[in-house]
């Protein structure tokens, strides 16, 4: 996973930035841990094969929604998706 990749999973999980997540690289993170994203307006949904869940994420401008970082935070955390990431 790349630096950045990892630095953005750090700051998703530590939630004292919410806020401050850019959309891209929540976009980028999601991707990196094989999530799937379809793209229906400016709706991204992201599925992933062993996850129940289905992640539905608009951009607020340049930034993610911060209840939204907040559901990937818990998605991550549940699937235990950051384990063995180097």
């Amino acid at each position: 996973m790349r630096v950045v990749r990892k630095q953005v999973l750090l700051r998703v999980l530590r939630g004292t930035a919410d806020a401050n997540i850019r959309f891209d690289e929540l976009r980028s993170l999601l991707t990196s841990l094989g999530f799937l994203e379809r793209v229906k307006g400016s709706h991204h949904i992201f599925v992933k094969p062993d996850v129940a869940e289905i992640l539905n994420l608009q951009p607020r401008g340049s930034l993610a929604k911060p209840y939204q970082v907040k559901q990937v935070r818990a998605v991550i955390v549940r699937y235990k998706l950051a384990e063995g990431v180097q």
